[in-house]
């Protein structure tokens, strides 16, 4: 597949299973206000997921004279073809590890669309700016949570202390560049560290040092959980072939 192709579906597969992720939550959110907040932004994700299938369905179809749909991408692909974050497969667990997991996750996709919307690739500059208002929003109602329990109760600090010692491992894998990527990742890190640290330091929390960083799902390389995250979102497709969104 092209360069273009693989970057695409990189950027679906990654937006399609943090949005899987995050609908889990579904009617056991804390509140029900946040309840709807979180279902909103899996909406969100799951639409960005959708715009970059179908581009990478129309470049398929016409390169390879395939006919591919976005429904195929997204339900007939194996754990190996999937090249999303190993971040967006892990478990929810609580409710801080996943609005942390949000946050890290919306710093890093703002820069990245940021540069994105400036791509020669009129296509993929028109979805990324389209996106940036969600991710604008993803990332001021993610940060407000991460302020709120770091700078809340002892408990409250101790479960968001908690998850960034387990999600802060597998950030490293946004910087780490993919062959096939377009937007040269690596320079977006300083940026990210500074916006992780303006919030981190609101919320009296520390940025880890000398960690080892988890990479591989940029190129099909998982976890043991994305195989059940997939069992879950392709059932119906494969039990009634030919079912669509």
């Amino acid at each position: 597949m092209s360069q273009t192709i693989n970057q695409t579906l990189q950027l679906a597969d990654t937006c399609l299973i943090l949005g899987q992720r995050n609908s889990e939550w579904c009617a056991h959110g804390p509140i029900l206000e946040q309840d709807i907040a979180i279902t909103n932004i899996t909406l969100d994700l799951i639409g960005q997921a959708r715009n970059f299938y179908q581009y990478a369905a129309t470049l398929i179809s016409k390169n390879e004279n395939k006919n591919i749909t976005e429904d195929t991408l997204a339900y007939l692909r194996t754990e190996r073809e999937f090249k999303n974050f190993l971040i967006c497969e892990l478990p929810n667990g609580d409710w801080a590890n996943t609005v942390l997991r949000q946050f890290f996750f919306s710093c890093f996709q703002l820069l990245l669309f940021e540069e994105l919307e400036k791509n020669s690739d009129t296509q993929l500059a028109a979805i990324a700016t389209k996106s940036l208002k969600e991710i604008k929003y993803h990332i001021k109602w993610s940060s407000e949570w991460v302020i709120r329990l770091g700078d809340g109760t002892e408990e409250s600090n101790n479960r968001i202390n908690n998850a960034v010692q387990q999600l802060w491992p597998y950030t490293g894998e946004f910087f780490m560049p993919a062959d096939y990527e377009i937007i040269s990742v690596s320079s977006l890190k300083e940026k990210w560290l500074q916006s992780i640290k303006d919030v981190f330091d609101e919320a009296t929390l520390t940025i880890p040092q000398n960690i080892f960083m988890q990479s591989g799902g940029k190129d099909g390389v998982h976890t043991e959980h994305l195989g059940y995250v997939l069992s879950e979102l392709q059932y119906l497709q494969r039990v009634y072939p030919g079912a669509e969104w």
